[in-house]
């Protein structure tokens, strides 16, 4: 299996508008997501306090985990979320040793 995780720093003063900007790129999201293969697990989550949000989802594989990087409803998600405040680090793909 293979952990993705794409993280973001903001203002926390901005956080209630970094919060609805995710709450509604939820809708255009979720159906495209959940049709990819080898989806296991997607969270989205916020950090009011320390300015943080996390994207973590599980994979069956390494391939499948890449499909999120060309995904269009994503990318058309990023705009808005930057706009709001939002940077991005580097995505990364992490294969499981051991999990329970």
């Amino acid at each position: 299996m293979t952990v993705r995780i794409s993280r973001g720093q903001f203002d926390p003063r901005h956080a209630a508008q970094v919060a609805a900007v995710l709450a509604d790129g939820e809708a255009a999201l979720r159906e495209a997501i959940v049709g990819l293969s080898g989806l296991r697990a997607f969270h989205a989550a916020i950090d009011l306090e320390a300015g943080s949000v996390v994207n973590v989802s599980v994979w069956d594989t390494l391939e499948d985990a890449r499909q999120m990087d060309t995904l269009p409803e994503m990318r058309a998600q990023r705009g808005p979320v930057e706009a709001a405040g939002v940077t991005f680090e580097t995505v990364l793909n992490y294969e499981t040793l051991w999990s329970m």
